[in-house]
């Protein structure tokens, strides 16, 4: 199927909202670098002692734009966990997680090295969780309003991440980009703070 032209803006935050979203991005990504530098250091350590291989772990995803970018993570699966090439969803309780990985993911710890993602201007706080293209594709199949997302950067956390957990299947993502446009339509910087505290609580 054909995906349709962005032809409006579906934003609900303005030019000084948006780049208040921006100055808080930096300003907070780069102060939890810093004082997260010894979980990083610890973390790492950690990742050498009981998993052979790379501690970190980065993956081709869609950002603002429709521009790739690499994400950034703590690996918390095996080595190789797409041998054959194909893009496989992440399930929970996936058997490809390694015993560290389990732990790491339970408190989305993995997702720490994203702060630098955050800082460079890649993604954001808070909005829609970034994809890869083989996913992307299969969803604008089925919601062409997919690429509505394009007018603004990825996040770390959002709404849907916090409410429909991990997307395992088409089903789920379908119902979380519905959420995503929901967000992206009424979002404002208060928005972002209940989703960021909400975040931190279910941590």
């Amino acid at each position: 199927m054909e995906s349709k032209t962005i032809t409006v803006n579906i934003d609900g935050m303005g030019c000084v909202e948006r780049a208040l979203k921006r100055i808080g991005d930096i300003v907070g990504s780069l102060f939890l670098i810093v004082v997260l530098s010894p979980v990083f250091i610890v973390l790492f350590v950690l990742q050498k002692m009981y998993n052979p291989g790379p501690a970190l772990y980065s993956q081709e995803r869609i950002g603002m734009g429709g521009r790739p970018f690499r994400i950034y993570k703590f690996r918390t699966m095996v080595v190789n966990a797409e041998t054959d090439g194909v893009p496989m969803l992440e399930v929970e309780n996936d058997v490809r997680l390694t015993k560290f990985g389990k732990l790491l993911r339970s408190r989305h710890i993995d997702e720490l090295p994203q702060l630098w993602n955050v800082l460079v201007g890649d993604m954001s706080f808070v909005g829609y969780r970034p994809e890869r293209r083989f996913f992307i594709n299969q969803i604008m199949e089925r919601n062409p309003d997919y690429e509505l997302l394009f007018c603004t950067r990825p996040g770390v956390t959002s709404p849907a991440t916090i409410k429909n957990g991990y997307t395992d299947t088409m089903e789920k993502m379908l119902r979380r980009l519905d959420m995503d446009l929901e967000y992206l339509r009424t979002r404002n910087l208060l928005i972002d703070l209940r989703v960021i505290i909400q975040t931190i609580l279910s941590i």
